[in-house]
């Protein structure tokens, strides 16, 4: 089953056609733009490489005369669907819809807690609790058991733009982004994939689709006290030098 479903996944993202997953949604994509704001240590050779595309892509989809640039600085990016098919699946459901940049404060991360389950299962167990919208986070990223190792499922709450339902403060579920790595990290790291995933998706957040005065955050930082999410064995060093966090 499995199998099968990475191979029509990747003859999905190749034919620019979309795969449901029941309520959450892995979309294809083709070629697609972002909007990409330039951080400090950032160079074109490396954004274009991150990016699956060419500094000469780059150069001329920009109008750039010389590779210098400065942080700050908005580039457009072409992503290429082949490159990177897990960020392009969400790039070409975003395209459809109307992104409310301003609400989105936050950026949460979140372990699952248990090493099996993808979107569809979390959203029909959420559902059973009685929560409105399914699915308590905006996108789940799969540790290769019950969808793809660093596949990224994108749930209803972002392609609808709806508060999230993963944290105990309001403040934040009103405003916050919730990405749910599925797995117990206080037993195990995260795979290197599913990191990537996640830092590319972050990555993908921050460049053009949240407020400019926004978090990236866990769980445990937002709700005190209350919860070890994401688990001993996250990275919160890796994190913390990747975003600047304090």
């Amino acid at each position: 089953m499995f199998s099968s479903r990475r191979q029509f996944l990747q003859q999905s993202l190749l034919a620019t056609t979309g795969l449901l997953l029941g309520g959450p949604a892995l979309l294809a994509a083709g070629k697609s733009e972002i909007t990409y704001t330039v951080k400090t240590g950032d160079t074109l050779s490396a954004i274009a490489s991150h990016h699956g595309t060419q500094v000469a892509e780059l150069k001329r989809r920009n109008q750039l005369k010389s590779d210098r640039i400065l942080v700050g600085q908005k580039l457009v990016v072409p992503v290429s669907g082949a490159a990177d098919p897990a960020l392009a699946a969400v790039v070409a459901a975003t395209q459809s819809i109307r992104v409310d940049r301003d609400r989105w404060r936050y950026i949460v991360i979140h372990h699952s807690g248990i090493e099996d389950g993808n979107a569809k299962a979390y959203d029909a167990g959420h559902r059973r609790r009685g929560m409105e919208h399914g699915l308590a986070y905006h996108f789940v990223i799969g540790t290769g058991r019950d969808s793809g190792e660093g596949e990224i499922e994108i749930g209803p709450r972002w392609t609808r733009q709806l508060r999230g339902g993963h944290v105990r403060r309001t403040e934040v579920n009103d405003t916050g982004i919730g990405i749910c790595l599925v797995g117990n990290f206080e037993k195990r790291r995260p795979s290197a994939k599913q990191l990537q995933a996640a830092f590319d998706l972050v990555d993908w957040l921050r460049a053009g689709q949240v407020s400019p005065k926004h978090q990236v955050t866990v769980h445990r930082w937002v709700d005190r006290n209350h919860t070890v999410c994401p688990g001993r064995n996250f990275p919160f060093t890796t994190l913390k030098r990747r975003y600047n966090i304090a």
